[in-house]
C-alpha cells in the first residue's frame, strides 16, 4: 500500500517504513505528526483519488531528526560585464519515518461518474471559449507601447548602474551616446552617486555609433577585441 501526499508544500510516494526528507518542520524531533492532505490511496491495486484530497485518509509519521541538505553553490555571471557572484545553500530538511498510512472514510471515486461529468462539462468550455474569441476579435487592440529609448547596456562596459547614471543625464539613446565625448561622459560618471567612476567610456561612443547605424556584427567584432569597454 502507497499513497501520494503533501508535506510541507511538497508532493512524496511514501509507504510504511519509508524514510522521507521534507523541508524543515516545526515539530521536535522525536514527536509524532500527521499529513492529512493524501492526494491519491492504493491499496493492492484498487486506487482512490482526491478532489483534491483523500476525506478521512492521513499519513502518520514520526520526526526522527532536523538537519542541512549538502551545499548547493549558486554562481552567477554576465558575459563581458565584469560581474560574477558566487553563493552557497544548505536546505534546512526534517528526517521522517512513515509508520503508517490511515484510508478510514476514504470515498473511492467511480471512473464512469467522473467520464460522464467531463463529457457534460466539455461542451460547455468549448462554447465559452469560442465566446471570448468572438469577443477579443471584435474588440479593438490596444496600440503596443513604444519603447522609450535604447538599452543602453549592449554597449561593452555599460552596466545597470552606468546606464541609469546616462539615462538620467539625459542620455537614452545610441546617437545621444555617440554625440557625445569621453570627457563628457566620464563628468556624468564622476557626478554619480553609484559606484561607477572606475569606468572608462573612451570607446563608448564608437560602440553606440554602430549601434545606432544597426551595424551589429561589426559591434561584436569591436567588443571582442576590448576588455570591460576598454581597448587592448
Amino acid at each position: 500500500m502507497y499513497a501520494i501526499v503533501e508535506i510541507a508544500g511538497q508532493q512524496f510516494k511514501v509507504s510504511k517504513d519509508l524514510k522521507v526528507y521534507v523541508h524543515r518542520l516545526t515539530n521536535e524531533e522525536g514527536s509524532k505528526v500527521s499529513f492529512d492532505k493524501v492526494l491519491l490511496l492504493d491499496d493492492n491495486g484498487s486506487v482512490t483519488l482526491g478532489a483534491p484530497a483523500i476525506e478521512g485518509a492521513s499519513v502518520e509519521a514520526k520526526v526522527l531528526q532536523h538537519l542541512k541538505g549538502d551545499k548547493v553553490i549558486v554562481f552567477k555571471k554576465k558575459r563581458r560585464k565584469g560581474y560574477k557572484k558566487r553563493n552557497g545553500h544548505r536546505q534546512y530538511l526534517t528526517q521522517i519515518l512513515i509508520e503508517g498510512i490511515v484510508a478510514t472514510g476514504a470515498k473511492k471515486v467511480a471512473p464512469k461518474a467522473e467520464a460522464v461529468k467531463a463529457e457534460a462539462k466539455a461542451p460547455k468550455a468549448e462554447k465559452l471559449v469560442e465566446a471570448v474569441e468572438a469577443v477579443e476579435e471584435k474588440a479593438p487592440k490596444a496600440p503596443k507601447a513604444k519603447k522609450a529609448g535604447d538599452d543602453l547596456v549592449i554597449i561593452e562596459g555599460i552596466g545597470p548602474k552606468a546606464s541609469e547614471a546616462l539615462v538620467a543625464a539625459g542620455i537614452d539613446t545610441f546617437a545621444k551616446l555617440a554625440a557625445a565625448s569621453a570627457e563628457e561622459l566620464k563628468a556624468i560618471l564622476d557626478a554619480s552617486t553609484s559606484k561607477v567612476q572606475h569606468l572608462d567610456p573612451t570607446t563608448w561612443a564608437q560602440q553606440a555609433q554602430l549601434a545606432a547605424d544597426g551595424k551589429m556584427d561589426e559591434l561584436k567584432q569591436l567588443q571582442d577585441e576590448l576588455n570591460g569597454g576598454k581597448a587592448v
